[in-house]
């Protein structure tokens, strides 16, 4: 029943968020081109794997609660053995995304 204002309020935030990250060389990721993004889970995305930590840091440090995006399922101990393929882009990614506060306020 309150889905529409959920969206609502988290496509304000990301708006928000899209404006304050817009000058400090930290790129919020934001909806591709053709889709309307429900912006449930929201991140940013540093130059490098130094940059992010540095990041979790400083935001953890100040009380923002932020976390790196994932971590890749092939390095749990019970995926070790399965088959899998370079990773690249998802490699890139794990070192470079954090999620940032989403809820709803």
């Amino acid at each position: 029943e309150q889905m529409e204002s959920f969206i609502e309020s988290k496509r304000k935030l990301a708006s928000e968020y899209q404006s304050f990250f817009a000058t400090s060389g930290i790129i919020f990721r934001t909806e591709t081109p053709e889709t309307k993004a429900n912006y449930w889970l929201m991140c940013v995305e540093l130059e490098n794997k130094k940059e992010r930590d540095l990041f979790l840091e400083t935001t953890n440090t100040n009380n923002v609660m932020t976390r790196p995006i994932w971590q890749l399922m092939y390095r749990l101990p019970m995926y070790a053995h399965c088959q899998r393929d370079q990773n690249v882009n998802a490699e890139f990614l794990e070192e470079r995304i954090v999620n940032i506060p989403s809820s709803v306020r």
